[in-house]
């Protein structure tokens, strides 16, 4: 099969070059969760893609690592708002593991967003005794590619939508 015609869902779309731009790209992602009075959240964060995993850091006692505790089924969007729109979803569940100091995935989100001075000054001062963070981690289960500006549309696109698209490019 084609990895270009896979269904939306096979995890194997992490492999298609979409996917694997939006991965690479330096963009923010949101993740859905439950809260801890059973309604959704939606929240930015940085990310890390290991090759394997999507890894998000968090710091210890936050609202998002008690609720992710409860409940670890997550969605996340990486998506970009410029040029035909492309979007990279994915479901699963998290495993977390708390740790002392900073994380070194969260170091490298840290210096991949800032200026290396900035960046190490603020890890440097963020990396004091008592520091426990969080690694959350993502395997999908479940993929979505959408990727307007190569033909990959959601499933239900009505066919005018698709041919306009289409003669567009």
């Amino acid at each position: 099969m084609n990895i270009e015609n896979l269904p939306q869902g096979d995890v194997r779309l992490l492999d298609t070059p979409t996917a694997q731009r939006l991965l690479a790209a330096p963009l923010v992602a949101r993740l859905a969760y439950m809260g801890k009075d059973a309604t959704p959240r939606v929240i930015p964060v940085n990310f890390l893609w290991t090759g394997d995993e999507l890894v998000i850091a968090a710091f210890a006692g936050t609202y998002k690592v008690r609720d992710l505790r409860a409940r670890p089924d997550v969605a996340v969007c990486i998506d970009t708002a410029d040029g035909p729109p492309q979007a990279l979803m994915l479901r699963g569940r998290v495993t977390m593991t708390e740790t002392d100091g900073v994380l070194p995935e969260y170091a490298t989100m840290q210096r991949q967003g800032r200026a290396e001075e900035d960046a190490n000054a603020y890890l440097e001062t963020i990396d004091q005794p008592g520091l426990r963070m969080v690694r959350i981690s993502l395997r999908p289960t479940w993929v979505g590619v959408v990727d307007f500006g190569e033909d990959r549309l959601p499933g239900r696109t009505p066919d005018p939508v698709r041919e306009a698209l289409s003669t567009a490019q």
